[in-house]
């Protein structure tokens, strides 16, 4: 009879008070526990027709585990469509090339797709699609495979792109769009492939990054003068040289810049359509699976099972993002043991996903959650195109030359400092110092090609710590971060790594040996903002 008593005061639970309910046993739960007559209802004995509250539940219950598995990409899919005669904002390109106008007597018009690997929301495919259509010409899409040897040339990296490039050209066939994988530097085969299919103009996407920006300066040389080259920046919601036409100090001096110009940039995207003017000359067709096997790559580094390519797998880990982990982004981000992150970094990467296409849905989706949706989109725009200025305009992104003045004066003073720790590369790569907790973030970014944002200051902190030189833990940083890093070899890196060792957007802090004046990070203030001891459990192998 007690027994009952209890079962009634728990399902109606939230009608009582605190000092009431703690006095339960623990085995008493709302979420445990399930009255005879609700267990009756939930399912039919075998043989037996459901009662007409069983057929009613049943429907809802099945719309909402089909909400659940891909509404996002739903409802994407009708705003494309209603925004379809959306104008193209012409401060999203620049010329690169003398030429202007596309050459006359053309069979098509060209996309180098380079950075941003994906059909839809993406502003320089819109373009070429526009620019095509008003010449009457055919659409084509190259993208060129080179792959550098360098320890940095990984499974996991090119395998993510492959698959992503591989559900590219299969959604390009079904627009009828041309989709060509170029096998060479864009400087060495897209100038001639331009010429062998007639091709009037190219378009190309943007990255702040040395070797693309190098990509980019051998085609315009190599390209027939009378061809125009247009750079669209897809990457960024505000174009990177309409945000700011310098290199800016932190987020602080463009955080102003860049929110006055959302309203013009942060738009919805028009729908890139099936083409409606069809190649003579098509595609070959790609063996994407002997292709990927035939790369000299690393296969040591392998693929993480968390992270699916493509713009379709993209898509639902910003559904699940929205519908899950949003809502404690604004408190939990700097957790390493919540789910509270949105792991869209890989995606973004390889441009998988638009990050402008991520705005708009967390703004729009997640209504009810607005303290987390401000600081994702701090996090998203701001932080993020900050980190593209910076490599745009400072062409030492990735060495301590490229830092502060004040900041590699305070280096310099302070390079040899006793250390507490020497630890050498292979040391640091295979996770053999003595702090657990580093060990563990650096097994997790090796084992599954992700670390904690807030680990990953930690991490960076730590090996100028026990490393030499602020050069050599740069190198090293750097090393690890674009080797196993999924993310890495990006903007977001190599301003993470400067920001941790050379303090770039950062200020002088109180000086102590080694670090002198960059901000410091040690293990004990970890401890005061998150369990520790948990992750350590779970990512330090017990051998180490």
């Amino acid at each position: 009879m007690k027994q009952r008593r209890l079962l009634k005061l728990v399902v109606h639970s939230d009608r009582w008070p605190s000092s009431i309910l703690s006095r339960l046993p623990e085995s008493f739960t709302s979420e445990t526990i399930m009255s005879d007559k609700k267990r009756k209802a939930a399912s039919a004995p075998a043989g037996k027709e459901p009662n007409a509250k069983q057929q009613k539940l049943g429907p809802m219950k099945a719309e909402k585990e089909e909400r659940a598995g891909g509404w996002l990409q739903h409802l994407v899919k009708q705003q494309r469509s209603e925004k379809k005669d959306m104008k193209f904002n012409k401060k999203r390109l620049r010329f690169i090339s003398d030429a202007e106008k596309i050459k006359q007597g053309s069979e098509g018009v060209l996309y180098w797709m380079s950075r941003d690997h994906r059909v839809q929301d993406n502003w320089a495919l819109i373009q070429a699609q526009r620019l095509a259509a008003k010449e009457n010409l055919p659409l084509h899409i190259c993208v060129c495979l080179v792959v550098p040897k360098s320890e940095l040339s990984t499974l996991r990296h090119y395998s993510f792109m492959l698959k992503g490039l591989k559900e590219v050209a299969k959604e390009c066939k079904a627009l009828d769009i041309q989709f060509h994988l170029l096998d060479g530097s864009a400087g060495e085969v897209l100038p001639g492939f331009v010429s062998d299919r007639s091709l009037g103009a190219v378009v190309t996407d943007f990255s702040p990054l040395r070797e693309p920006l190098g990509w980019l300066e051998d085609v315009k040389k190599r390209l027939p003068e009378s061809i125009p080259l247009i750079q669209v920046d897809a990457h960024n919601i505000v174009p990177c040289w309409v945000a700011s036409p310098k290199l800016e100090y932190s987020a602080r001096t463009i955080r102003g810049k860049i929110t006055n110009l959302l309203p013009e940039f942060l738009t919805d995207f028009p729908l890139v359509e099936k083409h409606p003017y069809t190649a003579t000359r098509t595609a070959k067709p790609i063996d994407w699976d002997k292709i990927l096997a035939s790369l000299e790559v690393d296969r040591a580094v392998g693929e993480p099972e968390w992270a699916k390519p493509g713009t379709m797998a993209g898509m639902a880990m910003l559904e699940s993002f929205i519908d899950v982990r949003l809502k404690l982004f604004g408190t939990q981000r700097n957790d390493p043991n919540a789910a509270a992150l949105s792991q869209l970094s890989p995606w973004i990467r390889f441009g998988h996903v638009s990050a402008q296409r991520m705005a708009l849905q967390v703004q729009r989706s997640g209504k009810n959650a607005s303290q987390s949706i401000s600081s994702f989109i701090e996090e998203l725009v701001v932080r993020r195109e900050l980190t593209d200025n910076f490599c745009f305009y400072n062409k030492k992104y990735d060495s301590v030359e490229g830092a502060y003045e004040w900041a590699q004066k305070t280096l310099k003073d302070h390079a040899k400092d006793k250390r507490p720790y020497l630890y050498t590369r292979q040391q640091l790569e295979k996770a053999k110092t003595h702090d657990k907790l580093w060990n563990a973030a650096q097994y997790q970014m090796v084992t599954e090609g992700k670390m904690h944002g807030f680990l990953r200051m930690y991490w960076a902190k730590k090996i100028l710590e026990w490393t030499s030189s602020p050069e050599e833990a740069l190198s090293i940083a750097l090393y690890l971060n674009d080797r196993y890093e999924l993310d890495g070899q990006d903007p977001n890196g190599f301003v993470g790594c400067m920001w941790s060792i050379c303090g770039i957007h950062d200020q002088g802090w109180a000086e102590r040996p080694v670090f002198g004046k960059i901000r410091y990070m040690n293990y004990k203030g970890c401890t005061r903002k998150f369990d520790v001891p948990r992750f350590e459990r779970k990512y330090c192998p017990k051998n180490l």
